[in-house]
């Protein structure tokens, strides 16, 4: 007897190129790294749409990094929906909570919300996935926008360990932000969450490749 493959309904959307698609999801956290630690070079195109009462003082690059991020991140979505006519949902999320947490940054002028970013969207993704399967519903292959074919079994034992890391993420998050300067945390944000994301994800590949369904098709 022959298992089904559990995303068996979905449609793969259109393939994108691996290096645009890693540019277009490290270019606005680049700019991000790039506004924070050097400000002076991004004033000129901040001073028309800031207050001024931003641009001074300690805050200065964190506030304006947290606009180019903004910016950024809707442009990057925007570009990837011209190419392949395809939203994924995780880049989606992260550019509504960026857009919502940025906005909060500059109401209340505190840097506090951009900070808290991470950890809310990370245990938000973290409750779906592990919610998920109190209601015996498997989303991960929508939250990671995949089109691989697992058996039940595979699916289930990725969700549980990709739902864990984004409550491991979320604590990180938690942890460099409370115990380490603004600078600190936002070179952690760019260089550090995006290594371990990828280890984390190659060491899923014996679990995939031991599920992995080589031909969803066959009966």
């Amino acid at each position: 007897m022959t298992t089904e493959p559990t995303t068996a309904a979905r449609t793969a959307p259109p393939k994108q190129n691996p290096m645009l698609k890693l540019v277009l999801e490290m270019g606005p956290l680049v700019l991000f790294f790039l506004a924070n630690s050097r400000p002076a070079l991004f004033r000129p195109l901040l001073e028309p749409i800031m207050p001024a009462s931003l641009l001074e003082g300690e805050k200065a690059g964190i506030f304006g990094a947290t606009l180019v991020l903004m910016v950024s991140v809707v442009v990057s979505l925007f570009i990837s929906w011209r190419l392949t006519k395809h939203l994924p949902v995780m880049p989606v999320v992260t550019c509504i909570a960026v857009v919502f947490f940025g906005a909060l940054t500059f109401f209340f002028h505190d840097d506090l919300f951009i900070k808290l970013k991470p950890t809310i969207v990370n245990v938000i993704f973290g409750t779906i996935l592990l919610g998920s399967l109190a209601f015996n519903k498997l989303l991960l292959p929508v939250v990671l926008d995949s089109v691989m074919h697992l058996t039940e079994e595979g699916w289930r034992k990725l969700t549980i360990r990709w739902g864990l890391f984004f409550f491991v993420l979320a604590a990180l998050n938690e942890i460099v932000w409370r115990t380490q300067t603004t600078d600190f945390w936002v070179s952690f944000k760019v260089f550090g969450i995006m290594p371990i994301t990828v280890i984390f994800a190659l060491a899923q590949v014996p679990l995939i490749l031991k599920h992995e369904i080589k031909d969803p098709d066959a009966s």
